[in-house]
């Protein structure tokens, strides 16, 4: 294994973890740990754009560059990542809207999915 990927891996693995937690323990009620829930998912977006930051330097690629298509892949992305989400609940914690659910899922699913062209592009 490379060192880059090395490194790769354990800053991922860390950061998605605190992300992970993070989010559990401020949207889990039982667990009244709201605010630190926030405090530990902002930790680990932290960690995970460190690890960018450090794979890139590793790679030796350049910064990233805000651009328009830049912005428009993150808000695609975010919005996929919501509509998913959303989809999921309407599934498992709502009551009853279990067919609308998966329809809102399978809307999530395809805007990630149009990320793919997006980014890569069309041969």
């Amino acid at each position: 294994m490379k060192k880059e990927n090395f490194i790769s891996l354990i800053l991922g693995t860390a950061g998605g973890m605190l992300f992970a937690l993070g989010m559990c323990m401020a949207l889990l009620p039982g667990w009244n740990t709201f605010k630190e829930g926030i405090a530990m998912g902002v930790a680990g977006l932290i960690v995970l754009l460190v690890m960018v930051l450090v794979r890139r330097k590793m790679l030796g690629k350049a910064p990233i560059r805000i651009s328009g298509k830049t912005i428009g892949a993150t808000l695609l992305g975010i919005v996929g990542a919501l509509t998913l989400g959303v989809g999921m609940c309407m599934c498992m914690v709502w009551e009853g809207l279990m067919i609308q659910g998966i329809l809102v899922g399978i809307l999530g699913i395809v805007l990630l999915l149009c990320l793919i062209p997006l980014c890569k592009g069309l041969e």
